[in-house]
């Protein structure tokens, strides 16, 4: 049976000849015949397509270190071959006429796209139908919902996420599985349906840090290189922000847990303290996301006000009484935190910090509150969730990893650092 847990090893097995792209993809579809009527994670799947792109693949020489590995695309993000609905029923069936950057770029590096995995509307808060495959009565978060359950559930080894405020991180921590938020702009965004253009990053969900190291690789453009390890234990800071309000015990507990094994496995853990711009940033975050959001979704809100819900009504509505003024300020604030890590890394190598509040909530109608996402996706840097411990329900609980700007390559290592000693 192919490996789907591993997207690199399937990849190796690929190459070698255990096992081929077809039997991979063969392997996916009877685990989603088994599972995706509870987890319902699957928007879209065709699976003759896909056979016959898995068929191709095998009948070729390998283009990467992930050829033939079969991946979900969140569906915000356009496939040629497949529709998009972003989400919503106003697009409900639409025909993109091509693949979006980074769905050909993963397809150039020898991937074979296997469906269209479950998004919120627009990448906004009203859920899908996707359910927990921890715990089916409670969300997997959001907006990557499918795209984390699809993971976590074993479907496939890798899917695509998207983060506009916690979208990646927290639905990763609910399901129990590797998020990876790149630095912005790192992934192409061509072809992504955008909800606010100077905060959204397109990124991974996977099992390692190394797979989604590499996915990202692959859908930048990139050679993919390997995971370069820790060189030594790395320099841990905990960073307090406005957030603390919101944690849950779940998350302080786990948190705690996660600082006393790095501490045990010879890394430092030290308190750090932002700059003051920093206080500001969560009220600038929600000033620049409804602006944009306003401005980005202008066909959906002048022609089909109606067929939107009345949450992303809300976010619309707030975003048309922000004014030039106010949108300018917050970017104002931007800068300065952008400029305030320099201080905040003076010290340590990445932060350490909740993913998410607490334990995936029970009920489908709230996915998460993005409270510890907010700020790091406001300022571009790089986060990546790291399973492995849990809450007093039993359901997963991540702990989120934060990079300089740029430091994608210290917060990737540093998850793999830390990961074999949440799992202990």
């Amino acid at each position: 049976m192919p490996n789907l847990k591993d997207a690199l090893a399937l990849a190796a097995s690929i190459a070698q000849g255990e096992t081929t792209a077809v039997a991979a993809v063969e392997a996916a579809l009877t685990r989603i015949e088994a599972r995706d009527g509870d987890v319902r994670a699957w928007k879209t799947i065709q699976p003759e397509k896909a056979l016959a792109e898995a068929a191709k693949r095998d009948a070729e020489a390998p283009r990467s270190p992930l050829h033939g590995v079969p991946v979900g695309v969140k569906d915000v993000i356009d496939t040629g071959d497949l529709p998009t609905g972003y989400g919503s029923p106003i697009h409900e069936g639409k025909q993109p006429a091509a693949d979006a950057a980074c769905v050909a770029l993963l397809r150039e590096a020898g991937m074979v796209v296997l469906g269209k995995t479950v998004s919120t509307e627009f990448a906004m808060r009203h859920p899908g139908a996707t359910r927990n495959p921890h715990n089916l009565a409670h969300t997997p978060g959001g907006s990557s919902s499918g795209s984390a359950a699809v993971v976590s559930d074993g479907h496939v080894p890798l899917a695509i996420g998207t983060q506009t405020s916690g979208s990646i991180i927290r639905p990763a921590s609910f399901c129990g599985v590797i998020g990876y938020k790149p630095s912005w702009g790192a992934v192409p965004r061509g072809g992504l349906k955008m909800l606010a253009e100077s905060l959204d990053v397109i990124g991974a969900m996977a099992n390692t840090a190394a797979d989604a190291d590499a996915f990202v690789q692959a859908m930048a453009g990139r050679p993919i290189a390997a995971t370069m390890p820790a060189a030594s234990p790395p320099r841990f800071g905990i960073a307090r922000t406005k957030a603390w309000a919101s944690v849950e015990h779940a998350s302080a507990a786990a948190l705690e847990s996660a600082a006393a094994a790095c501490t045990a496995a010879g890394a430092t853990v030290t308190d750090v303290e932002l700059p003051p711009p920093f206080a500001e940033a969560l009220d600038a975050h929600d000033v620049v996301m409804t602006y944009e959001a306003w401005r980005m979704l202008a066909h959906e809100r002048t022609a089909w006000w109606d067929q939107l819900s009345p949450a992303l009504q809300a976010v619309l509505e707030r975003g048309a009484d922000c004014s030039p003024e106010s949108y300018a300020k917050a970017l104002k604030i931007r800068s300065s935190c952008r400029h305030g890590l320099k201080t905040a890394f003076a010290d340590v190598d990445v932060l350490l910090t909740p993913s998410a509040t607490g334990e995936a909530p029970e009920g489908l109608d709230f996915t998460g509150a993005p409270e510890f996402n907010r700020i790091w996706t406001f300022t571009g840097t790089p986060c990546v969730t790291v399973p492995g411990l849990t809450g007093p329900l039993g359901l997963p609980v991540g702990i989120q990893i934060i990079g300089p700007l740029g430091g994608d390559a210290s917060a990737i290592a540093a998850a793999d650092w830390l990961r074999p000693l949440l799992t202990q």
